[in-house]
């Protein structure tokens, strides 16, 4: 498996023979009004649109909020064969997108083989807070021979991560969107994973070799590098820690005997 790291939340996944995008921030750096809140962009995305090359799905977290999905990676989504995300966000953006509920299992065949993608569940922010934040997913990825990755989305809940793990087993590779992200709209409250609980969902989820996603580039993150690694160390989980630069590429998920 190959990942490229775009900065935000944005990668591109290289599994099976198949490239996908995880949700697309490709514009410059700029303010979004959501509801009567700003959110600000502060990053470039490390790839522009037309230097993305060829995508076989995109595994789209949520559609509801600019730091997921912004004006630039919203125009992409037209151009994609198939995008997976919620029924919110079929329901408001029609075709490509495929509503793809937490266990449902889906393959993708590409020019270069077939995966498996299951739905699985998210909760970004505290619970009880699904009425503000709106509904959100996450992802695992699978095939005959490949490693198994978790693709977190937007979910900050450890008790979704130990379900996932129970359900699906040891994975190989987790992307996990940390930063643990606040907003007025959840007073006190994070919408993503903290480190410290990135790290344990990393330990929950087998000690996978574990990319971080989504911890700068906008300015309601309130953690990120600083605090990714020393989380990760006082785990004694820093082997599995990559800490990529936008832009920044690595192979990952050889997968072990078990």
């Amino acid at each position: 498996m190959r990942v490229r790291y775009l900065g935000g939340p944005t990668a591109v996944l290289e599994l099976g023979g198949l490239r996908l995008l995880t949700d697309p921030t490709l514009d410059p750096p700029g303010d979004y009004r959501v509801g009567d809140r700003l959110l600000t962009k502060t990053q470039e995305p490390a790839l522009r649109r037309a230097e993305l090359g060829p995508i076989d799905a995109v595994l789209l977290s949520h559609d509801q909020h600019p730091d997921n999905l912004d004006n630039g990676g919203r125009a992409y989504l037209r151009s994609v064969p198939v995008v997976f995300s919620t029924a919110a966000a079929r329901e408001r953006l029609g075709d490509p997108v495929r509503a793809l509920p937490p266990w449902e299992q889906t393959d993708v065949q590409g020019r270069g083989g077939v995966i498996q993608v299951t739905g699985v569940p998210a909760l970004h922010g505290p619970e009880g807070s699904e009425s503000l934040v709106g509904e959100v997913t996450g992802f695992v990825l699978s095939g005959r021979d490949l490693p198994t990755v978790y693709v977190s989305g937007d979910n900050a809940s450890l008790a979704v991560v130990r379900t996932i793990a129970t359900r699906v087993g040891p994975v190989d590779v987790a992307l996990l969107n940390a930063g643990a992200a606040q907003s007025p709209l959840v007073p006190g409250g994070f919408l993503t994973l903290t480190s410290a609980d990135a790290a344990e969902a990393a330990r929950v989820l087998g000690s996978p070799e574990t990319v971080p996603l989504h911890f700068e580039g906008w300015a309601h993150f309130t953690q990120g590098r600083d605090t990714l690694e020393p989380a990760f160390e006082r785990s004694s989980l820093a082997e599995c820690l990559h800490l990529l630069e936008p832009g920044q590429a690595i192979e990952l998920g050889q997968r072990p005997s078990r």
